[in-house]
C-alpha cells in the first residue's frame, strides 16, 4: 500500500504493509516518529507525486488524502497514481470540492493572490467530471461519494491563527500582501467563517464538503 504520512499509521494499525511518501522530508520525520512511538513498521520516503520512484504495478493499493490534487501537473499525477496500482487494484483518494468551505476558503485567497499561469486548480480534483477525465480510460469503475469534515476551534480567530501559520496557502498568501490587504483578506475569511460556522457559543464548526473517491484499475 503506498499512502502519506498520516494515513500511513491507520493503514499500519490495520496490519496493511505501508511505504509512506511525501514530496517534504520533514513531513515524514513526523510520520516516523509516530510510527515508532507506536511500533508500526512502517516505510517512510520522500518522494514527486509526479515522478514515483516505483515499479509499474507496484501497490495493491494507492492512497492519497488531500495530497496529490495539490500538484502542479494534474494529469502527470494522475497517470503515476495509476502506474504504480496494479491491474486489479484500487486508488483510493480524498479531495475538497469547489462548493465546500475550504473550496470557497481557496476561492477568497484568489481574490488576492493570482494562481500560477495555466495552472489547474486542485478543487478541480473534486468533481466527477475531471476525474473521468484523468482516471477514465484506466479505470473498471469510479465511485464517488460526497462526505464532510467540521473544523472544530475554540474561535474563528482560533483558527485564522492556525491556518495562517501551518496551512501553506493561506501562509503563503498572507505573507505576499501588503498590511491593508492583510487586514482586507482576513475580514473577507472572517465573513465566510460567520456564513458557515453551526456554532453559536463563540467557538467555530464548520463543515467542509470533500468527495471521497475510489477507482479501480483495469
Amino acid at each position: 500500500m503506498l499512502v502519506g504520512e498520516y494515513l500511513s499509521l491507520a493503514a499500519a494499525r490495520r496490519w496493511c504493509d505501508v511505504i509512506s511518501t511525501d514530496y517534504v522530508a520533514n513531513l515524514l520525520e513526523r510520520g516516523r516518529a509516530r510510527a515508532l512511538a507506536e511500533g508500526l513498521p512502517i516505510e517512510f520516503r520522500v518522494a514527486d507525486a509526479e515522478a514515483l520512484p516505483f515499479d509499474d504495478g507496484a501497490f495493491d493499493t494507492v492512497v492519497s488524502t488531500f495530497g496529490v490534487m495539490f500538484t502542479p501537473n494534474q494529469d502527470r499525477a494522475a497517470s503515476e497514481l495509476l502506474r504504480v496500482c496494479r491491474s486489479g487494484g484500487q486508488i483510493g483518494l480524498t479531495n475538497w470540492t469547489p462548493d465546500g468551505f475550504i473550496g470557497h476558503l481557496f476561492k477568497t485567497l484568489g481574490k488576492y493572490i493570482a494562481p500560477p499561469a495555466a495552472a489547474k486548480s486542485p478543487l478541480l480534483w473534486g468533481t466527477p467530471a475531471r476525474l473521468t477525465e484523468m482516471f477514465g480510460s484506466a479505470a473498471g469503475w469510479i465511485k464517488t461519494e460526497p462526505r464532510h469534515f467540521n473544523f472544530r476551534y475554540r474561535s474563528p480567530e482560533h483558527f485564522l491563527d492556525v491556518f495562517r501559520t501551518f496551512y501553506g496557502p493561506t501562509l503563503k498568501a498572507f505573507a505576499a500582501l501588503d498590511i491593508r490587504k492583510q487586514n482586507a483578506l482576513e475580514k473577507d475569511l472572517f465573513d465566510l467563517i460567520g456564513r458557515m460556522n453551526k456554532a453559536d457559543d463563540g467557538t467555530m464548526v464548520v463543515p467542509s464538503e470533500y468527495l471521497e473517491v475510489v477507482i479501480m484499475k483495469r
